[in-house]
């Protein structure tokens, strides 16, 4: 397999076009940048990839998505978080196991694991212990910006990643995906304004994920889903992220026919996570 990006190349074209964006995403960007190189020494990317063969069999995370809008029902990608950088620690009693089995059993269609660590105080190990305590396909929510970490995913046992148009050259992004794809993984390509959409669209992907935060201000407005919904052609389904903290919220979606949801904080901040789901999204 040949590798697509240069730690030394890369980061200054990441920073460039981060330039006029938010300075954390600048930051985690920069640091990103330095635990890949930081990993790559101690594990090379032609040991990683000598390691695929012995990854577990995919999950399909699309089709599982599908599956429960296809049978009328909210497809939803719980999210396994710690903490945020915005935030600060959302849940001190954390144990992914205990989280994931409960998700499962209140309906979720998907898991979303965080693997940062500087940021989000997440770990690779925390994607590796949901996985195996359910039958739910895993997204790793990190920060890919180079081959060496879609083949990492893979070899974690994640079912698909998150590429983050903002954070991309579209070259970038489109070798990314399409590796991610040679690796039989999805890919879930969140944009957050039209600009970004249109650069999503032209990879043809069968979901976008459509961020109701504000980069710039780090405000959450589900208007953002709505506005932007339209230029989704049919054939691909649209998952809103961030903002969806009531069962309200989760009725006006739906009546705006969203019905793919990822969320996280809302459930991370209860006593019971899996009690939360349903009751914002069961009740």
């Amino acid at each position: 397999m040949r590798r697509m990006y240069y730690n030394n190349w890369l980061l200054p074209v990441t920073v460039s076009r981060m330039q006029n964006q938010s300075d954390i995403l600048q930051r985690i960007l920069q640091r990103k940048a330095e635990e890949i190189q930081n990993r790559e020494a101690v594990t090379s990317l032609s040991v990683l990839e000598s390691r695929l063969t012995a990854a577990a069999p995919v999950r399909g995370f699309v089709a599982a998505l599908q599956h429960k809008l296809q049978n009328h029902k909210p497809a939803i990608i719980a999210e396994i978080k710690k903490a945020s950088p915005s935030k600060g620690v959302i849940r001190q009693d954390f144990d992914p196991v205990a989280i994931a089995t409960a998700y499962a059993k209140a309906g979720a269609a998907c898991l979303s694991v965080l693997t940062d660590v500087d940021f989000f105080q997440g770990h690779d190990e925390y994607l590796v212990a949901a996985r195996n305590a359910c039958d739910l396909p895993v997204i790793r929510k990190d920060f890919i910006i180079d081959a060496y970490q879609v083949v990492e995913s893979r070899v974690l046992g994640a079912d698909c990643i998150l590429l983050i148009v903002a954070a991309l050259e579209q070259e970038q992004l489109k070798h990314l995906y399409q590796l991610a794809k040679e690796l039989d993984m999805d890919v879930l390509v969140e944009v957050h304004d039209e600009q970004e959409m249109q650069r999503a669209l032209d990879l043809d992907p069968p979901m976008i994920g459509i961020n109701n935060r504000n980069l710039r201000t780090f405000e959450t407005s589900l208007y953002t889903t709505l506005q932007m919904q339209n230029m989704v052609p049919t054939d691909c389904f649209v998952v809103t992220e961030s903002g969806i903290h009531t069962h309200d919220d989760v009725v006006f979606m739906q009546d705006h026919q969203v019905n793919a949801f990822l969320v996280g904080e809302a459930f991370m901040r209860q006593p019971d996570p899996g009690k939360a789901l349903e009751d914002i999204f069961f009740s």
